[in-house]
């Protein structure tokens, strides 16, 4: 099977996806169109399947998401932001702790480079730690896995959380049927998604598949011309290629590196586990958020995959949202001008 065209390299990539959503259905499991695709490309890409991603058009689904968490900032919600700013003036703080956590973690303990230990312990998207990290002199490959591990127990861990600690069922609607909403409104939202991706990448914005299409939903929500989320379809059909891509995301595995650099990572989001508890505790106590919003809100996983544990926990996605904007931007702006302030590419 290693033979195989990248063309049926992907299809099978899809045929396995497509079986874990079918097992998962079968069993009733919680999100089926999420998990079963992850899982099942997880164990296939472990048990050395020769899996490929779908690239580009696989990301071009990560702008529903982007349009989702835009049609979701109201003017109501533009009216709230006075109410977050002490929760959200917590996420530096956040970072921070982290930081001082996660570097000597990676550092002292598994003996990586001052680069990769860097990188490895900011909660910034997979994608920019990997990039920032590798220009700064760090392990690629440990980078991508350590930021892959997070995501997937992350993904997989919070809605256990989710439904036995805060008796959650995930079974908010993700959306209305695309046959019930309006024309113009979806035709509107496909703009906006083509329109923000591509936009956003000519001017280098960060997570432009999702902040882009997010910032023109936005103005097309707050000008009155959006009043809701994309189809549900469409949410599905995000979470079954976010699924498939973190799965698939460890084929090449090798035991070594599970043995050194999955664990590491695994060891890692226990700590961030335990700094998420102690930061979603606090907002809870001083009356800044509700339980299931706090918990979400400082859950260190990816924007993606928060926003749709958001959207079927039927939590304030915009509360949740507006932390998570904030704790990528911090981390994308500052983590590399603290690391060429700290000399990280010049130590060894």
């Amino acid at each position: 099977m290693t033979n195989l065209s990248t063309t049926a390299r992907r299809i099978l990539t899809i045929g396995v996806a497509m079986g874990g959503v079918g097992v998962f259905s079968a069993l009733n499991l919680p999100l089926p169109f999420l998990f079963g695709p992850m899982f099942a490309c997880l164990v296939a890409a472990l048990a050395g399947m020769p899996l490929k991603g779908l690239g580009e058009f696989a990301v071009a689904f990560r702008t529903i998401l982007g349009v989702a968490v835009g049609a979701s900032i109201t003017p109501e919600v533009i009216a709230r932001l006075p109410q977050m700013a002490l929760s959200v003036s917590l996420i530096p703080i956040y970072i921070l702790v982290i930081a001082c956590v996660g570097v000597p973690f990676f550092r002292k303990v598994y003996k990586f480079d001052w680069a990769t230990s860097w990188y490895a312990a900011m909660p910034g998207g997979l994608q920019d730690m990997v990039i920032f990290g590798t220009e700064a002199g760090g392990d690629m490959r440990a980078l991508s896995l350590i930021h892959a591990t997070r995501v997937l127990i992350i993904v997989t861990v919070a809605p256990l959380i989710l439904i036995h600690g805060f008796g959650v069922s995930l079974s908010n609607p993700i959306g209305a049927p695309a046959a019930t909403l309006p024309l113009s409104e979806m035709a509107l939202m496909l703009v906006a998604a083509i329109v923000g991706w591509k936009g956003g990448e000519r001017i280098g914005l960060f997570g432009a598949s999702i902040l882009g299409p997010m910032i023109v939903t936005a103005v097309l929500s707050l000008a009155g011309l959006i009043h809701t989320r994309p189809p549900a379809e469409s949410i599905l059909a995000a979470q079954f290629f976010i699924g498939m891509a973190i799965g698939a995301g460890y084929v090449g595995v090798t035991f070594l590196e599970l043995r050194r650099v999955v664990s590491a990572g695994v060891l890692f989001v226990l700590l961030l586990a335990a700094l998420a508890a102690v930061f979603t505790e606090l907002v809870v106590l001083l009356g800044l958020a509700e339980p299931v919003e706090g918990f979400l809100a400082f859950a260190p996983g990816g924007q993606a995959e928060m926003t749709v544990l958001s959207i079927v926990a039927g939590a304030d996605l915009g509360f949740v949202i507006v932390h998570h904007l904030t704790r990528i931007l911090l981390v994308i702006t500052g983590a590399p001008i603290a690391a060429r302030i700290a000399g990280v590419k010049d130590r060894t």
